[in-house]
């Protein structure tokens, strides 16, 4: 008999016990399913992340400036002059001020608006768009000027979508609005991404009353390279404190990554409980493989009777059992695809802000259904080997 007679033979058996059959796959199709659908919310989740921080610039790095007690300083000269000297690494830099104050428009008050001093380089930086009026510039920070670019939420709220020219105030001050962002996000709210209000740096840190800037933000020419990117600023700052605890260099990109290592940890002892049905469904395989040898004793003793060699009985017997397994882990796969896109739409309507998309991927399908299958080998052997190892006298016997 040739492997495809023997697969034939296989198909013909399971098909004869329908429901049985299924019984006993379904540890196989349970386990293979939650394997496709765990690790397809963990792809689902590592885009969202991906995408949020996108948002926040993968290319920029953020340095804070803590001096830790020592006389040494670095000023905003020497922080742009470190990136003009090293202009094939770096790219772009801005100083960030963050205001803690209130902002008055009229009689009304709003202490949840965001308020940050940055340069003329920080909207370029960070992907912003200007929608109306014009972004900071030069001869803003180089004067001081109280000039303010808003978000859309104050221009939509507040000045009925016509802001440039308007004033406002800003912690007592007044400062002129000559540009208006445009919207970030759908959703214009207070204490939002679209409520925030950006001046000249250099006004900010002086009604702050701050004397050095200890914050910056800086992008890199090549985001493939912003780890030396990271390298090369650290060194620099070390040469001038020399101490390390006097400032922090830190990228998106290596949160990034920080954040999907974790969540692929989870994933992976998720998927792993997972897949302790595939063994249960191995071990429900073996156990109707042997019912099904002791049920077939003698077909076996025929078989042997007229010729058939201890390998033939063996290969029929493992070949049924993968088949079992492999057909287990279609319908888990199928089953896996279905719950993945019933997943997607209930987390839409559940969460409809944060947009995960349960995608399982081509390697975890196809390590399932390879695992699935090699389940069936593994535990099958035990009951080909007791029917390969029947005398033939006693099976005839066998009633």
């Amino acid at each position: 008999m040739n492997l495809a007679e023997t697969f034939q033979l296989a198909l013909k058996n399971i098909l004869a016990s329908k429901v049985r059959t299924l019984l006993t796959m379904l540890g196989i199709i349970i386990g293979v399913c939650a394997v496709i659908v765990i690790v397809g919310l963990g792809n689902g989740m590592q885009g969202y992340i991906e995408d949020s921080f996108a948002d926040m610039g993968t290319d920029s790095l953020t340095v804070m400036i803590m001096g830790r007690g020592s006389s040494r300083s670095v000023s905003e000269e020497e922080m742009y002059q470190m990136v003009e000297d090293n202009s094939d690494v770096l790219k772009q830099i801005s100083p960030l001020v963050n205001m803690m104050g209130v902002v008055k428009i009229g009689s009304d008050s709003h202490s949840s608006t965001s308020i940050t001093g940055v340069s003329e380089d920080y909207f370029s930086m960070k992907g912003y768009e200007v929608a109306q009026g014009r972004g900071i510039q030069y001869a803003d920070v180089a004067n001081r000027k109280k000039v303010c670019v808003v978000g859309q939420y104050l221009n939509m709220a507040y000045f009925g979508g016509s802001a440039v020219g308007q004033t406002l105030k800003v912690g007592g001050t007044t400062f002129t609005i000559v540009g208006v962002m445009a919207a970030e996000t759908d959703d214009l709210e207070e204490g939002g991404t679209d409520d925030c209000v950006f001046i000249p740096y250099s006004t900010a840190a002086r009604l702050s009353f701050t004397g050095t800037i200890s914050s910056y933000i800086m992008t890199v020419q090549d985001t493939d390279h912003i780890s030396e990117a990271k390298a090369l600023v650290e060194s620099k700052l070390y040469r001038i404190f020399s101490d390390d605890d006097a400032y922090t260099v830190s990228s998106m990109a290596e949160m990034v990554d920080q954040m999907n290592s974790m969540v692929n940890m989870i994933i992976y002892i998720l998927a792993g409980i997972a897949a302790i049905s595939l063994v249960v469904g191995g071990i429900g395989i073996m156990n109707i493989m042997l019912v099904s040898v002791t049920e077939r004793t003698r077909e076996i003793g025929v078989r042997k009777a007229l010729g058939a060699r201890e390998g033939a009985i063996m290969r029929q017997f493992v070949i049924e059992a993968a088949t079992t397994s492999a057909l287990g882990g279609v319908l888990g796969i199928l089953l896996g695809y279905g719950l993945s896109k019933a997943a997607t739409t209930v987390i839409a309507a559940l969460m409809p802000d944060t947009p995960i998309t349960v995608s399982p991927s081509v390697m975890a399908v196809v390590l399932a259904f390879g695992v699935s299958s090699a389940i069936g080998v593994v535990f099958g052997y035990l009951p080909a080997k007791k029917a390969a190892n029947l005398n033939p006298i006693d099976a005839l016997r066998y009633d």
